[in-house]
């Protein structure tokens, strides 16, 4: 996998509302697909599970 991205809706527990952003796409320790982005209102860390990769 080459740099793949995802563009899509983040759920932002600091702002507990649903952000469109923007993240790349890592493969967690046990096995699940990840984005991973920062909420352009407050800059905290997103993530979001995509699935089994």
């Amino acid at each position: 996998m080459a740099d793949e991205t995802y563009k899509g809706e983040f759920y932002c527990v600091k702002c507990k509302e649903k952000r469109e952003a923007e993240g790349k796409v890592v493969v967690s320790e046990n096995g699940r697909r990840m984005a991973k982005g920062q909420c352009p209102v407050c800059g905290t860390n997103l993530n979001r599970i995509l699935g089994k990769a």
